[in-house]
């Protein structure tokens, strides 16, 4: 974003320079093309604006959504582990009662 905003402060003392260059900042030297040199470029500001926030928007999503799914892989690797704990734990005792039968 700081580069985007750097280069608009570029275009815009471009536009002043020009603008001097061709009126001498006189009121009365102001024409048409001018008035049209001034809405395209906030055609063009407003086009390339909405697309750079749309990329943000979009990545800042995807992030978003990966850390949801990460946090929900670290819950089902939690549950995952409990599980084989009980497993391994149920398995042990199964093992310990049948080398120490009961009769």
């Amino acid at each position: 974003m700081k580069s985007l905003s750097l280069t608009g402060f570029v275009l815009l003392a471009v536009s002043a320079l020009l603008f001097y260059l061709t009126t001498d900042f006189a009121v009365e030297q102001i024409k048409l093309s001018h008035i049209m040199g001034i809405m395209g470029g906030i055609g063009i500001g407003l086009i390339i604006g909405g697309m750079v926030g749309y990329m943000s928007k979009g990545s800042a999503i995807k992030a978003e959504q990966k850390k949801k799914e990460f946090k929900q892989l670290q819950k089902e690797k939690e549950e995952l582990e409990k599980q084989a704990a009980e497993i391994a734990k149920r398995q042990a005792e199964l093992d310990a009662q049948n080398k120490n039968p009961q009769f």
